[in-house]
């Protein structure tokens, strides 16, 4: 069994310089929304000079209680004919987005967090795809102007301890109105 455990923030700024960070354009669809199972064509750009590449899958995610960060969550591999295939089944709208891989903020935690939380600093040294970061979402198509950032943790303790980048905004952690599944659903009006 897979288990995500996040936080999710509003932005308020950009960081700077962007440009310089590898990133994901995503396109997902939803073929339910309780409990969300969607179809998504990721393009994964590493950065200058790298070759892009392209990932399908479908992600089964269960229904997240409430105050709780932790949710079940597993991904298979489709080919790009079976997700075209599921995508054309979708309902609502389908979501467009640029996902940008930035390091975590400096400040993410005190000192004496990684005293009291044995996980911390395993993860937190961890290099490669295993590396502590922040997603940033920027989304295009209907919800041109929306964005989301959303850091993943190896436990409930390490999340609780997180401190938010000062370019984030309200943490939405748990508010289904900023879920994918959501949003593909009820469209940018009710955004």
């Amino acid at each position: 069994m897979g288990c995500e455990i996040e936080k999710k923030f509003l932005v308020k700024a950009l960081p700077e310089d962007l440009e310089r960070f590898p990133f994901h354009e995503i396109t997902q669809g939803y073929l339910c929304r309780h409990p969300a199972v969607r179809v998504r064509r990721e393009v994964i750009c590493k950065g200058a000079g790298a070759a892009p590449r392209e990932r399908y899958t479908m992600t089964y995610k269960g229904i997240r209680q409430e105050g709780v960060l932790s949710q079940e969550e597993y991904n298979l591999a489709l080919t790009k004919e079976a997700y075209e295939h599921l995508l054309a089944k979708a309902d609502g709208v389908v979501i467009e987005k640029k996902r940008v891989i930035l390091p975590l903020n400096e400040d993410a935690f005190d000192e004496e967090s990684f005293g009291e939380d044995p996980v911390l600093g395993a993860w937190y040294s961890a290099k490669g795809e295993e590396a502590p970061r922040i997603e940033l979402d920027i989304f295009g198509g209907v919800h041109q102007g929306l964005m989301f950032a959303e850091v993943e943790f190896p436990s409930e303790e390490t999340a609780a301890a997180y401190h938010a980048a000062s370019w984030f905004g309200e943490e939405v952690t748990g508010d289904e109105h900023y879920s994918n599944a959501w949003l593909a659903e009820n469209g940018p009006e009710k955004a």
